[in-house]
């Protein structure tokens, strides 16, 4: 980054943005670690290895935050494959790990084709913005509920979380989630919410395992978490974007992301992906009033996923330390502005409303066909209700 790059960025730079970044990290990381930590013992991995899992993650993860937001000035949030970790659950069980490893470099390899060839680009390119922004509020709406939700268990703290949201939103927007996640923190504390003496850190240790390939891995592991990594991260992710009002070349960062995996593979990264979710909240208005300067959530979040990678596994006590009432209330508020955005793009325009209110409802279902997310079905029934309800001009 040049000398006149970095004086910009440092001029961008901002509490709530740091906060924005901190906030993905936190519910990216309570939300889907475990299922991670799940896919490591499914293949045996050691407690040393399933660390090395979570440095190459959170190496491949913070590097590509950083360094793909900074290119392109735009909030690039990628996450490790959720779907494709339940997916190594249950088909990679009793695999050994060596092939495993080269299971996940053939998928990495088929990602960077897919993306630098520019033909997932053209595909996702056909997707109505109505259709998008109703797959983007339907896969959030439940972090809204959640809110709510939370307080039938820890009132005290998620409504004074809410009701501080509230007041800051009036008078000082930019810090209202900071604000919420302060005194949400002070109110686990006093209440003796908080897990700290959990607390263990260690630094993890890169374990490398030489790969080998099988006809059997590939058609069983490499393919299915292609298939699954694509559909149910990419393509939600780059409709979160788009939905956002984010114009960015999509190739490269599909090909990024695959490119990482290739090289960290052999530590333990089994799929880096576009965050979809955790994306949202770093381009919400809560990261930043202003939309060009949202980038520098991105790169906190990559910061905070290093600070993960460094301290493997052990450091999901620190995340661990936190009320879970607190984590969905805080993920909700941050969102709340998003998800309205959403709904507000996706209603917009009468002919399209009721393919992307089909397309906001299927999302919001949760269904899951063939071990793909709604999220993928979502944006094809809306596309379908699009083709047979709404007339070419």
């Amino acid at each position: 980054m040049s000398m006149l790059s970095f004086k910009g960025f440092s001029r961008d730079i901002s509490t709530s943005t740091v906060i924005a970044g901190f906030v993905t990290v936190l519910v990216g990381f309570t939300s889907s670690a475990a299922i991670v930590f799940q896919a490591a013992q499914a293949l045996n991995a050691s407690p040393v290895e399933i660390g090395s899992w979570m440095l190459a993650l959170g190496l491949g993860m913070g590097l590509t935050c950083i360094l793909l937001s900074l290119r392109y000035r735009v909030p690039v949030v990628t996450a490790w494959s959720t779907p494709g970790a339940a997916m190594l659950i249950t088909t990679a069980a009793g695999v050994p790990m060596p092939e495993a490893i080269g299971a996940f470099l053939v998928s990495a390899v088929l990602i960077i084709v897919a993306g630098f060839s520019g033909w997932f680009e053209r595909m996702i390119n056909r997707i109505p913005i109505s259709i998008a922004s109703g797959m983007l509020a339907g896969v959030l709406l439940r972090f809204g509920l959640d809110v709510f939700m939370a307080m039938k268990t820890q009132f005290v703290l998620t409504f004074a979380m809410f009701c501080v949201y509230l007041i800051m939103r009036r008078f000082l927007p930019r810090y209202a989630v900071v604000a919420a996640l302060a005194l949400g923190i002070l109110i686990a504390a006093l209440q003796g919410l908080l897990q700290v003496d959990t607390i263990r850190l260690q630094l993890a240790q890169p374990v490398w395992t030489t790969p080998q390939f099988s006809l059997g891995s590939i058609i069983g592991v490499a393919l299915p978490l292609f298939v699954v990594t694509m559909a149910s991260q990419n393509v939600p992710g780059v409709a979160v974007m788009r939905a956002s009002g984010y114009s960015v070349p999509i190739s490269p960062l599909i090909g990024w992301t695959g490119a990482a995996t290739l090289v960290l593979a052999p530590f333990g990264a089994f799929a880096l992906n576009l965050a979809a979710i955790t994306a949202a909240i770093c381009m919400g208005r809560e990261a930043h009033e202003d939309a060009s300067k949202r980038y520098v959530a991105a790169v906190a979040a990559g910061g905070f996923y290093i600070l993960i990678g460094l301290f493997g596994a052990t450091v999901g006590a620190v995340f661990a330390a936190f009320p879970k009432e607190l984590v969905l209330a805080i993920a909700g508020l941050a969102l709340l502005g998003t998800i309205g955005n959403g709904l507000a793009t996706a209603l917009m325009h009468e002919q399209e409303r009721e393919p992307a209110l089909i397309t906001f409802l299927v999302t919001a279902s949760g269904v899951t066909l063939f071990g793909i997310g709604s999220a993928f079905w979502g944006l094809v029934a809306g596309a379908l209700a699009m083709a047979i309800l709404c007339r070419r001009e």
